[in-house]
């Protein structure tokens, strides 16, 4: 079963509360998505720490319910 881009966001949200997010789906199927996630938490972080911190929020379903996403993440602009 496909996973909604709401739920994502929604997972997102819970682990970042701050952050700025923008979901689009690739393919139309619900199983490829890109996101671009913006938060203060990632403050001092590598890139790759950052992706860690989301795909930690997804809690376990990237390559399983969530097929591929596609991530850019940074700091808000102030």
């Amino acid at each position: 079963m496909p996973m909604d881009a709401r739920e994502i966001e929604r997972m997102i949200r819970e682990a970042l509360p701050d952050a700025q997010i923008e979901i689009r789906d690739l393919a139309g199927d619900g199983d490829h998505y890109a996101a671009t996630v913006l938060s203060s938490a990632f403050k001092g972080k590598t890139r790759v720490a950052q992706h860690q911190m989301v795909y930690g929020a997804l809690q376990g379903r990237m390559g399983g319910v969530l097929h591929a996403l596609a991530l850019t993440t940074g700091l808000p602009q102030d």
